[in-house]
């Protein structure tokens, strides 16, 4: 069973926190992958920076010029993830924009995830139809999840199709906006991860966009399994370094 599957039996709700790889420095992403598994975070999202991310907010556009600056590049991030596994043991997910997987070549690409440890990918910008037809297939040869992005405009049946060709959870988006840290859910979010939870779907959801601090992050998991924190991660550590991890991770979890 993969580790994303495992991972979502435990009986408690999951924080998955999404960073940008190369970021602040190159050489960080080994280090914060261990200090956010050693302060109890059940998920990492490794961020693949590409030139053009389309649904990403400015404070993770503006670490993925960085990284990209600093030298980032996949052929960069599958080096330093080489070893990962040696003492790193919760799933980790590379999330990106599938331009530079299909420059890499997708079956190039997922041998490589499977050869270092990772477990799954979330790619926004490949449809899931596409998907579903041309690359299903290979992604499932090489034991990797593909995790699939819906926001409250996505339609109830187009949400059950997702729901069929997925094996992992959905990323349930909070609100049709751009990645950010927002000061809290309104009705409108709450009545919407209602909605989801009441259609009983196969794949646990995880919500994604707006959380920030405990109270969201209770917020959106009072019908979601889990949720993922991206950018206000990314704004503490450019703000405090990555040497105060644990205090951000404590104060989500608290």
């Amino acid at each position: 069973m993969n580790r994303i599957q495992e991972k979502l039996k435990e009986d408690k709700k999951l924080l998955s926190i999404y960073f940008t790889a190369g970021y602040p420095n190159l050489d960080d992403t080994v280090k914060i992958i261990q200090e956010l598994e050693n302060n109890g975070v059940d998920m990492i999202e490794i961020g693949l920076p590409f030139s053009d991310p389309l649904a990403d907010g400015p404070t993770i556009q503006d670490s993925s010029t960085k990284a990209l600056k600093n030298g980032m590049t996949t052929e960069v991030l599958f080096n330093q993830l080489r070893n990962i596994r040696e003492t790193v043991n919760i799933p980790l997910i590379i999330m990106g924009y599938f331009n530079p997987m299909l420059q890499y070549g997708v079956e190039d690409f997922c041998k490589k995830c499977q050869d270092i440890g990772i477990d799954g990918l979330i790619i926004p910008d490949l449809p899931v139809d596409v998907y579903h037809e041309e690359y299903k297939a290979i992604f499932d040869s090489y034991g990797l999840i593909n995790v699939f992005l819906i926001t409250p405009q996505t339609s109830d049946e187009r949400i059950k199709y997702i729901d069929s060709v997925s094996d992992g959870f959905i990323y349930m988006v909070s609100s049709a906006s751009t990645t950010g840290a927002k000061s809290g859910f309104g009705e409108e979010q709450s009545e919407y991860f209602k909605r989801i939870n009441d259609l009983n779907l196969k794949n646990p959801q995880i919500v994604g966009f707006g959380i920030s601090n405990n109270s969201t992050f209770k917020v959106a998991t009072t019908y979601a399994k889990g949720a993922i924190i991206g950018s206000a991660f990314v704004k503490h550590v450019t703000n405090e370094g990555i040497e105060t991890i644990p205090n951000f991770v404590n104060s989500i979890l608290k």
